[in-house]
């Protein structure tokens, strides 16, 4: 009993758009460390004191502590400490200023 040749080339086109869709599926979650997270925590953090925390070391108070809030306020988080550890807190890392430079202290 013979196979057609249409059934045949719908048989490998059915294959090959599940094998397309298989490695995309795989490209996507292997890309995921690098996203950011799909939605906000849902605790709302301190922002007062956690900008508080973050600004105490600085010379101008008032400056960092009004940028950390407004950054902290969009993003839900805050680093640790009181500079660098950007890498805590994706969302508050890369917002930037109209000429691309760090918004957030």
């Amino acid at each position: 009993m013979a196979m057609s040749k249409p059934l045949i080339a719908s048989l490998l086109l059915i294959s090959l758009l599940l094998l397309h869709l298989v490695e995309a599926d795989h490209e996507l979650k292997g890309n995921a460390i690098y996203q950011a997270p799909a939605y906000p925590p849902t605790q709302k953090i301190d922002c007062d004191g956690a900008c508080k925390g973050r600004c105490r070391l600085t010379k101008r108070k008032d400056l960092c502590k009004r940028l950390c809030g407004s950054c902290c306020g969009r993003c839900n988080c805050v680093p640790p400490g009181t500079s660098g550890n950007y890498d805590a807190c994706y969302c508050y890392a890369h917002l930037t200023t109209p000429d691309g430079r760090r918004k957030c202290p």
